[in-house]
């Protein structure tokens, strides 16, 4: 059911109200710059500017479902000034700031960039729509909810528009006239969440500027967690398009499609609107993981119940032992021995774990919502608050446990890792200029990433298949790598791997049989196999969760700062040992980190040398790359280095430098 949009006024009135009754919980409110219960009467319009007599303040929470930490806050007005900044808490994902000036323009556009618990970059909005000068202390909660929020109330990517604020005035002012609009129709979208919450009255559900919400996976939080929540373009007309579904649904195509523009036009009008005629999708709202959002409140009880662990400084035999891994079986190929060695290496570092957020879930099937393998990841820190390493893995509800938790580790019960990636790819010289000697470049396709080896290095299989949505079946084979490699001859066990994409990579122009339908968000790739010591053959399904780009931006790619005509890349640097920073490319993509790092050298006789290098997390930007060691009888003709990013949807970039000697 759709309610007929109020006037602009009227919402503006009621957002200007819900603000100030919370204000005095959102930040340090001045005694003489007109805080107050009593909300102004006549809220100031987007587009005009408001008079406080002193600097007022904005607080909030910036989260993905667990908190983002350190992540940089900045906030603009109406009329696209900078007026804030500030850092979330490592924490909580707190932040508050006072505005640089008194006299702010309606509305305020916040921007939260940084990393959520399982390493993804997020670059998030929110708003405050409706200002009034009785209200000095404003809340804006940036949260995947808050951005999609925005984007329909600017009918666009979010991002662009900030990046551009300086000359965006009109834009913003349709988001001060449009966002309590967007927010009551945004939760008609995820209307069966909120009833398996026990929401009774979503109206009084604020998702911009509830000060009383926190990432501790109360209602709000578990809204955000299950729901999927993203941006993409509409292949149809071009158009930016809302994507929204059901987190722990083993495939990740989305539910819900939403034209911005559409949903904009709609939403601004002030009688008469139908935003719902925005919705692209066959399904209007989205389902809900409705047996296991039930159990979510006390998953939080689990990191605590870990992290007493870690502090008493454990023996191995001690972590392994422990009741919170005692139904653990096996995740990825490794078993309890795996994850007990983890735990006690953080306990040996005085490490720690923050809270959990939800990624998906492992079962092949969800039944009645049920999700009995519930994949998780947390970020790991040390006593300086700085993340040190990520933690991934599945866990189970027993309302019976008696662990000092109701969660526990379990392990995602695979015998191996297998995923699929829209990938690109591009070919740079040493100097950094485009390769022509490689056509298309860049060139587009699917990665597909199968375990090869255990954590110990140790074979898995031999080999296997990957059968496309189109029906076309691609053979794999083991390659002495930590991944297979795609085999040109089906039934070989053994492949002598190039080190290159090439190697996991379907690509678009090497692959005949790669059509449209294998490269759309939610794609399905069926790969069989046979693990080792195994007698049958394992199925197992995954899916694309975003569309391969058909032409990606240059400037997405990973690039190495300082490379040029007269200071190029050398291969002597590189086996000398050298330091590599990415610091430009980072600042310009804060929606993607380096996930990758490589090296590859062949003489042209013998098997290529690899070599992976473990690239540092965010907000770092440089790497030392150690010397590499050669044999008295390998004697390097060519010479490679390449670079991965994943960006927030999923997709992999990746550059390869030819190395000049």
């Amino acid at each position: 059911m759709h309610h007929r949009p109020l006037s602009r006024f009227l919402l503006a009135a009621l957002v200007a109200s819900s603000l100030a009754a919370c204000g005095s919980g959102g930040g340090d409110s001045s005694s003489d710059g007109g805080g107050s219960s009593t909300p102004d009467p006549t809220p100031v319009a987007p587009g005009s500017a408001v008079s406080y007599a002193a600097a007022p303040t904005l607080a909030g929470v910036a989260a993905a479902g667990a908190p983002l930490t350190r992540a940089t806050i900045s906030v603009v007005d109406g009329k696209g000034q900078v007026v804030g900044t500030a850092t979330s808490h490592a924490v909580d994902g707190s932040y508050s700031l006072t505005l640089t000036t008194k006299t702010p323009t309606v509305p305020l556009m916040v921007q939260a960039r940084g990393m959520d618990a399982s390493g993804t970059p997020q670059v998030l909005h929110s708003a405050v729509p409706a200002m009034s000068a009785a209200s000095a202390a404003m809340v804006a909660n940036v949260t995947p909810l808050s951005n999609a929020v925005v984007a329909m109330s600017l009918g666009a990517d979010p991002a662009p528009v900030f990046a551009a604020a300086s000359s965006s005035s009109a834009s913003l002012t349709k988001l001060g006239n449009a966002a309590a609009a967007a927010a009551t129709f945004l939760k008609t979208l995820v209307k069966t969440q909120l009833t398996d919450l026990k929401v009774s009255n979503s109206a009084t559900l604020d998702l911009l500027g509830d000060a009383s919400f926190a990432a501790n996976k109360g209602a709000q939080d578990l809204l955000i967690e299950s729901v999927r929540t993203g941006l993409g373009t509409n292949a149809a007309n071009g158009n930016a398009q809302l994507r929204m579904g059901n987190k722990l649904l083993p495939a990740t195509a989305p539910e819900v499609l939403l034209d911005l523009p559409t949903a904009q036009t709609e939403l601004l009008k002030t009688t008469g609107g139908t935003p719902a005629s925005a919705i692209t999708s066959t399904l209007k709202a989205t389902t809900s993981p409705t047996g296991t959002l039930a159990n979510l409140a006390s998953l939080d009880d689990l990191s605590v119940a870990l992290n007493q662990l870690i502090a008493q400084a454990p023996s191995l035999a001690t972590v392994t032992a422990s009741t919170l891994l005692s139904v653990y079986d096996t995740n990825d190929g490794g078993g309890k021995s795996v994850v007990a060695a983890k735990l006690q290496g953080y306990a040996a570092k005085n490490w720690q774990l923050g809270r959990f957020q939800l990624t998906g879930c492992a079962d092949a099937t969800v039944t009645g919502g049920l999700c009995n393998r519930v994949q998780v990841s947390a970020l790991v820190t040390d006593t300086g608050g700085a993340v040190v390493d990520l933690f991934a893995d599945a866990v189970s509800y027993n309302k019976s446990s008696t662990t000092g938790s109701k969660w526990n580790l379990i392990g995602n019960g695979r015998a191996l890792g297998i995923a699929a990636y829209p990938l690109a790819f591009r070919a740079l010289n040493a100097d950094g200029s485009a390769s022509t000697a490689i056509s298309p470049n860049p060139g587009t396709g699917v990665q597909i990433e199968m375990q090869a080896q255990d954590a110990a290095g140790a074979q898995l299989l031999s080999t296997a298949t990957v059968q496309t949505p189109g029906g076309y079946g691609i053979a794999f084979a083991y390659c002495t790598q930590a991944l297979m490699c795609i085999s040109s001859t089906p039934g070989a066990t053994l492949l002598v791997p190039t080190g290159g994409i090439g190697d996991t990579a379907l690509q678009q122009a090497a692959v005949s049989w790669l059509g449209s339908a294998d490269m759309t968000a939610g794609a399905k790739y069926v790969a069989t196999f046979t693990p080792s010591g195994a007698t049958a053959a394992q199925t197992r399904n995954v899916y694309l969760r975003a569309e391969v780009l058909a032409s990606p931006a240059s400037t997405r790619f990973p690039t190495l700062d300082g490379l040029t005509s007269t200071a190029p890349l050398r291969a002597s640097e590189i086996l000398a040992g050298r330091s590599l920073a990415w610091t430009a490319w980072a600042a310009a993509n804060p929606d993607m980190r380096l996930i990758s790092l490589r090296t590859v050298l062949s003489d042209g006789q013998s098997n290529p040398l690899v070599t992976d290098s473990a690239v540092p997390l965010p907000p770092t930007t440089s790497f030392a790359l150690p010397a590499l060691a050669l044999g008295s009888s390998f004697v390097p003709t060519s010479y490679e280095l390449w670079l991965g990013a994943q960006d927030s949807a999923g997709r992999r970039y990746y550059t390869r430098y030819t190395l000049t000697p």
